[in-house]
């Protein structure tokens, strides 16, 4: 018990020193851009006024409201104060809409595309690469190839692609948004088979990504286990080849949990970049159109999102593997 306390307060506390990180550099990073977001919304308010003085005051309320005339130290301050009370603020770019109320709307849209194409594209990976590495011969050769070049294609490269092809030329796929642009939200099936036809792009350009390195990953690891001295002498036992290969392959599978937490991480990079490509209304979308109106509020909302649920898996994971990794146990035991 000793060693599991001294195992989950290490990564306990790890995780709260990256958190800490996280809320300071989401802070930090967006306001080191040099735009005025305070002067686009003064401008877009003030549009056909002549008096220089009018728009000064325009200029001043609103730079009062959002905080930007206080020291930078401050406005930290109160963005984490803001933090504790579930406040996000208010945006920018779609003032007077609260920051949560876009958030929540995005995010829901992200959830359910990218768990679900980064589970089947970690599933179909470790599958394919577990049979490469016990079957060999021609499947092998045919596969490794395949996965390699997958795992080299970047995520906007895929995304593309594939909008080209079934979206441009063929035809058989919409090129963007998540449903029809001339239909409202609502639980038809009319709008429900909307979303789907919308959601097949993007969820297999995040998949066909994912298959390669997972592939990759797992044939590699499975080869090894094969070649293990255990496998030898359990066969030199006469020890049925099923039940060795279900010890490999769950040896083999250790580093590849850990692999999920890093794909999930994905979403942060190449995976939001299918959102943006697909126009799909997910936090990708959201946080291009925060950057490029630089948004302060809105971006600093959507990467901390990403990042805090990038850090639960991560730190889910991390336990579930000291459960499950013999060579996590022992160590614990030793300690």
């Amino acid at each position: 018990m000793k060693g599991y306390r001294k195992y989950f307060g290490k990564k306990i506390l790890w995780f709260f020193i990256t958190l800490i990180a996280a809320v300071i550099l989401n802070f930090i990073l967006p306001r080191l851009m040099p735009a005025d977001p305070v002067s686009a919304i003064t401008g877009k308010m003030a549009s056909g006024m002549t008096d220089a003085s009018a728009v000064q005051e325009i200029y001043k309320r609103y730079e009062a409201e959002f905080g930007t005339n206080k020291p930078l130290l401050q406005q930290f301050f109160i963005f984490v104060k803001n933090l504790f009370h579930g406040d996000l603020g208010t945006s920018f770019s779609q003032y007077p809409r609260k920051v949560s109320n876009i958030i929540s709307s995005a995010i829901v849209w992200t959830i359910c595309l990218q768990l679900p194409a980064i589970l089947v594209g970690w599933l179909l990976g470790n599958l394919l690469g577990a049979l490469a590495a016990y079957i060999r011969k021609g499947f092998d050769k045919v596969l490794l190839p395949v996965a390699l070049f997958l795992s080299n294609v970047p995520a906007f490269g895929m995304a593309v692609t594939l909008l080209v092809i079934f979206a441009v030329k063929l035809k058989i796929a919409p090129i963007a948004g998540g449903y029809a642009f001339d239909m409202i939200p609502n639980m038809s099936w009319r709008f429900m088979k909307s979303v789907i036809s919308h959601y097949q792009l993007p969820f297999w350009s995040i998949v066909l990504v994912s298959i390669g390195g997972q592939a990759v990953g797992m044939r590699s690891m499975s080869i090894y286990e094969l070649n293990a001295d255990y496998v030898k002498y359990a066969r030199f036992l006469g020890i049925k080849d099923r039940k060795i290969v279900g010890y490999v392959f769950r040896n083999a599978m250790l580093p590849q949990v850990t692999g999920l937490a890093l794909s999930i991480g994905t979403m942060i990079g190449g995976a939001l970049v299918a959102e943006i490509i697909f126009s799909y209304p997910g936090l990708g979308s959201t946080m291009y159109s925060a950057v490029t109106a630089a948004d302060y509020p809105l971006i600093s909302a959507t990467t901390l999102i990403i990042t805090i649920m990038v850090l639960i898996v991560t730190f889910l994971l991390d336990i579930i593997y000291g459960f499950i990794d013999p060579r996590v146990k022992a160590a614990q035991f030793d300690a």
